[in-house]
Formats: C-alpha cells, sequence, structure tokens
C-alpha cells in the first residue's frame, strides 16, 4: 500500500518529528539530500575524472561570434578565450558537472548539503542561490557553512554572465531545489529564469521533492513548472505528482526514507482522517482464481443502456469492455433505430431493441446484477427521462457513465434518493455540467472527495491520475495510464470493466467495497493503456486496443495469487 500525503500533512509531520519526537531537522534535511545526490549519481554513472591518457576528445568545442561583422576589441577576445576554454575542458576532463539551483527556503538546504556530497564524492559542482539571501532559513544558512566548511560555496545566479551560461551549457545533470511544498503562487523573476534555463537543456534534472511550479496538492502548473527526469520526494508522495500537468513534470517518481519514523507516518497519514492511496503498478488488490464450479451467472449479468444515432461505438466498447473483464453474460439494450447495426457489431454480448414500455425495460435490467447507462446514449429529452426513471428504480448498483451523468444535471436529487451503491464515471467537462462549477477541476481530490461524501455514491473522476472517491472520504489516485488513452471510447471501456468487477460474485465478498472496485477497474483500464503505449505508440493506439491488451494484464494479476 502506498499512501499519498498532502503538503499540510507533511509540514505537520515534518513539525512532529522535530518538535514532539526531537529529531533534528539538519539530519533530516542531511537525510533527503544524500537520497538526492544518489539519484543524481545513478543518472550520470560513476566519476569518471580526467582522461588518463591526457588526450584530448574533440567531442565538445565552441566558437565565439558578434553581431557587428567586426573583430573582436581585447576584453571581448579575453572573454571568448575564457568560454571556450571552460567549454573545451570537457574534452580533457570527463568528470561529469553536476549544477544545482537553490531556494532560499528548506527545499534550497537540501539541495546545497547534495552539492556537498555530490562534490565529496568527487564531481564537478558548482551550487547557486536563487532568490534573496535575506531570506535564507536557518537550515539553509546551516548548509551552507557545512559546503564552504568542504571547500565549495553557494553562488549567486547570474544567467546574463556568459562565462558562467558556458559552464552550465556543459553540466551532465541539474538539481531543482528551488521550491518545496509550500509554493501556492505562480513561479517569477530569477526562479521562473532558472525554470527555463533547466527546461531548455537537454541534460537531465533531479527535483528535490516536487518539481518547481507544480502544486503539490493539485497537479496544478503555477505559470510555469520544470520538467524533471527523476523527482526524488520525501517520506510520502505528494498527489500532485499523480495528477493532470503535474504528472507529465515529475518523470520518475522515488521515495525517499530521510528518517521520520514510521510510526508516526502511520498514524497521521495512513491512518488520518481523508487517506489517499496510490494504485501503483504492483497494486496489493489483485484477482482471486475464479471458482472451478462457477457458472455464468456467478460471473455477473450486466445490463447496458446506451447507444444513438452516431454513437453506436459507444455501448459496444463498454459491452466488449466487460465481457474481455470477466462478465458472464452482457445484456445491451439500444433504441430501435438503432439496433441493426449494434447486432451486427455484438458477437458475444446479447443486444436488443429497447421496447416501448418502461416496465419491460426495467424488468429486464433488474433481473441484472449491474447496470451500465449512458454510453452514447445522446441529449434527447426521451432518453433523459428514461436513465432516471431507471436511476429511480433500479435496486442493482449502477455505474453512469457519459450521457447518463449529463441526464442528471439539474435532477441531483435522483442520485440522492438511490440506496443502492451507484459509480459516477464523468470527465472534467462532463463534472463540471453536473455540478454546475467551472474548468479546470483545480483540485480534482477535494472536487471529488466533497462530490462522493455529499451524494453518497462512489466518484471515477477522469484524467491523468483519475480519482476514484468513495462516499466515507478516502480516495484512490492512479498511477497507470498516458495521454494516448485520451480518445473518445476509453471512457466507454473503462465503464463496462468497472460494471464487469462489480457483478462477479466471488470478487464482493466481505471487506470489499464497491469504491475499491471501481480502484482496481481504473488500474487495470490504465495498465491495459500503458501496454498499448508501448506496443502501438501513444499516437496511433486506439480504445478498441485496450480491450485487446486487457488478457494479458488480467492474466498477470491472476497469476500473482
Amino acid at each position: 500500500m502506498r499512501m499519498l500525503a498532502t503538503t499540510e500533512q507533511m509540514r505537520e509531520l515534518d513539525r512532529t518529528a522535530i518538535e514532539e519526537r526531537g529529531i533534528p531537522s539538519l539530519e533530516l534535511m542531511e537525510n533527503a539530500a544524500r537520497e538526492v545526490a544518489q539519484a543524481v549519481a545513478d543518472l550520470v554513472g560513476p566519476v569518471k575524472g580526467p582522461r588518463p591518457d591526457g588526450r584530448i576528445g574533440g567531442a565538445v568545442s565552441v566558437a565565439v561570434l558578434t553581431s557587428r561583422g567586426e573583430p573582436l576589441t581585447p576584453e571581448e577576445q579575453r572573454e571568448a578565450d575564457e568560454i571556450r576554454a571552460v567549454v573545451e575542458s570537457k574534452n580533457s576532463d570527463l568528470t561529469q558537472r553536476i549544477a544545482l539551483f537553490c531556494g532560499p527556503g528548506n527545499n534550497g538546504g537540501d539541495g546545497i548539503a547534495a552539492a556537498r556530497l555530490l562534490r565529496e564524492w568527487g564531481y564537478r559542482v558548482r551550487a547557486f542561490l536563487v532568490g534573496d539571501r535575506t531570506k535564507m532559513t536557518p537550515d539553509a544558512r546551516a548548509m551552507e557553512e557545512r559546503l564552504a566548511e568542504a571547500g565549495g560555496a553557494l553562488e549567486p545566479l547570474d544567467l546574463e554572465d556568459r562565462l558562467l551560461t558556458a559552464w552550465l551549457s556543459t553540466c551532465d545533470c541539474y538539481v531543482d531545489a528551488l521550491f518545496g511544498v509550500g509554493l501556492k503562487r505562480p513561479v517569477e523573476g530569477d526562479f521562473l529564469a532558472a525554470v527555463r534555463w533547466m527546461n531548455g537543456r537537454r541534460a537531465p534534472v533531479v527535483s528535490c521533492d516536487l518539481p518547481s511550479g507544480v502544486d503539490g496538492d493539485t497537479g496544478e502548473v503555477l505559470g510555469e513548472a520544470v520538467r524533471a527526469h527523476t523527482t526524488v520526494t520525501f517520506t510520502c508522495a505528494k498527489p500532485g505528482l499523480y495528477l493532470g500537468a503535474g504528472a507529465g513534470c515529475a518523470g520518475e517518481v522515488q521515495e525517499a526514507d530521510i528518517g521520520i519514523p514510521w510510526d508516526l507516518v502511520h498514524q497521521m497519514i495512513w491512518r488520518g482522517p481523508e487517506p489517499i492511496e496510490l494504485n501503483p503498478n504492483d497494486m496489493h488488490w489483485v484477482l482471486p482464481r475464479r471458482p472451478a464450479d462457477g457458472h455464468k451467472g456467478d460471473f455477473g449479468r450486466v445490463f447496458i443502456l446506451g447507444g444513438s444515432e452516431g454513437y453506436t461505438g459507444a455501448p459496444t466498447l463498454a459491452a466488449r469492455g466487460a465481457l474481455r473483464t470477466g462478465a458472464g453474460l452482457v445484456y445491451v439494450g439500444v433504441p430501435r433505430e438503432i439496433y441493426p447495426v449494434i447486432a451486427i457489431k455484438c458477437e458475444e454480448a446479447m443486444a436488443f431493441p429497447l421496447p416501448e414500455e418502461y416496465t419491460a425495460i426495467l424488468e429486464k435490467a433488474a433481473a441484472c446484477d449491474v447496470a451500465v447507462i449512458g454510453p452514447g446514449l445522446g441529449r434527447h429529452p426521451n432518453t433523459e427521462r428514461l436513465a432516471r426513471s431507471l436511476l429511480c428504480d433500479l435496486t442493482i448498483p449502477v455505474v453512469l457513465d457519459a450521457d447518463g451523468i449529463n441526464a442528471l444535471a439539474g435532477h441531483i436529487d435522483v442520485l440522492d434518493s438511490r440506496s443502492a451503491p451507484t459509480v459516477l464515471t464523468p470527465h472534467a467537462g462532463e463534472f463540471a455540467r453536473l455540478t454546475g462549477g467551472s474548468l479546470p477541476v483545480r483540485d480534482p481530490v477535494a472536487a471529488a472527495r466533497g462530490f462522493a461524501r455529499a451524494h453518497r455514491c462512489t466518484l471515477v473522476l477522469k484524467g491523468r491520475g483519475t480519482v476514484t472517491a468513495a462516499p466515507e472520504g478516502k480516495v484512490w489516485l492512479c498511477g497507470t495510464g498516458n495521454p494516448g488513452m485520451a480518445k473518445g471510447g476509453s471512457g466507454d471501456v473503462l465503464a463496462g470493466m468497472i460494471a464487469a468487477l462489480l457483478g462477479q460474485k466471488h470478487l464482493n465478498g466481505p471487506g470489499v467495497s464497491v469504491p475499491e472496485t471501481a480502484a482496481l477497474a481504473v488500474w487495470l483500464h490504465g495498465k491495459a493503456g500503458d501496454r498499448c503505449a508501448e506496443q502501438y505508440g501513444e499516437y496511433a493506439m486506439l480504445p478498441s486496443d485496450l480491450i485487446e491488451m486487457l488478457p494479458q494484464v488480467l492474466k498477470e494479476s491472476e497469476e500473482r495469487n
């Protein structure tokens, strides 16, 4: 189990460890710095040192030009010679060069301490202060003193200095130690210049705790943010590393134990009032073996209501997603005018034209174990009324997707009246229409948690780091998935998968909750998407490819028992 910590939880955790447990703050900072330094060393490799044969490799050269078309002045020539010497020194001295950009806060202190360690390990290191020296925290100042004692220095950053930028351009790795979890305003000034410098280079960036410019709670990019190769996050990962644009900035996330007692982490984070769990690649919840004497009725009867003119693919994808995820029987009810098309598309699922009488539709749906309402259903007033009526009258779990969710706009009392479990799977636009909110949804975790609690349902808020929220307040973030899944039809597949898992009796025994089952489906869906991206690439992959990849993903989950 991997639990995430909000920025406020982390501040309180640090305070408690330091003030109540007596752990020196400099000890925690030193531990954090060691993890960052090790991540850098892992990226650039063991120290190489000068070329033992003394030869010039010839890999790097530089030319200095003027825009005047005139010979260089003596001063310009001297500067050009110095720049050339700095850059071409990489040919004879292969020792890796590391630049650390440090803010005045404790995140900067982590970077300063990491600079000292990397220097002691033999790398060519320069640490730069970005921001106001008078605002340096006591711990950052203490780390600067240790760096000075080791022969290093914390230099001012002047990106107008051509000699300095020449050296920076030869670096093998950069460390982003500008901001930690406290940032809540757009990056600007010298900090913005440093962010842009790092993003404009080819060398990898290692970020301390969070990529600077990313909101640790929401994943929102505050103006601009560092695009890290690796983020070393301390004690617990932060939600913003997996949500929205923040996930695209984090790179590989490495969790580092910096010495905060685990009983404290367990008490304040794992057992906290609003836990956030990450569903990573090795999710703790796996699929049990199917009963040897099971029959198709044991594995769930799924009813799907969807489809309209121009949207015949949606219910078909939902049905195929349900079948590939193990549903025993899948019924697809569609408007009579599109039934011939759906009947050809559906081979394993049983399609039928919707009867004229509502009672006949209700009877068909009520005979199943779970219903999916909405894929491709359309926004006609009659179909919206049908969706709301079924939601009122059905006593089985319902997965509400797409136009099924849209049908609730202005009629949230229908959702509130249900006693059976309901799972809603909106993307941000559908969620905004449902709630009357605005876009973007700036805090997906808080928004999903608040809605699930207020309306006693499970909410799956789709997007990068899809959020699954339970009525009692627990939240799961999904650590799988990629931008190649952002295509029409992917959500229909997910709706069918959730219904299939909810309908299988052997998966829903004591201790297994509807929200946890929905979170598992989201994870499997994202894992299938990641496999598709590996095989086809993010541009070419299709929602139907997700379905075809499910057997491989499900088989792996099965075989781990």
